[in-house]
């Protein structure tokens, strides 16, 4: 695994639980397409690689709190503090700032 995409890949997967298939719904694209990139064969779109780094930094941040099954649940749960949407669909349509002032209120501890 040898491309800095294929790296943030397995990242994705170890740190964030996320598996082939939630990565595939987040950038929409097929599974055989993210099993590509996971082993070094090409590499997404650009605006897609942004998608990436950004879920990547997201997961890097939660997993000061959670492990990578709960961090993989905290994504694709609706948030009170995200007003019902999910902090998937804000990384997805480049809102991740909204993302990240939770998990900076999870830091200071305001968030219950």
């Amino acid at each position: 695994m040898g491309t800095a995409v294929a790296r943030i890949m397995d990242d994705l997967r170890t740190r964030g639980g996320l598996q082939g298939k939630d990565i595939a719904n987040i950038v929409d694209v097929s599974p055989a397409t993210v099993s590509r990139w996971f082993h070094g064969q090409g590499a997404p779109a650009l605006k897609t690689q942004t998608v990436i780094a950004e879920l990547r930094y997201v997961i890097e941040r939660l997993s000061d709190f959670y492990s990578a099954d709960e961090t993989r649940l905290w994504l694709h749960a609706r948030h009170p503090m995200l007003s019902g949407v999910r902090a998937i669909d804000l990384i997805t349509e480049g809102r991740t700032e909204e993302v990240l002032a939770v998990i900076e209120r999870l830091e200071s501890g305001a968030f219950v």
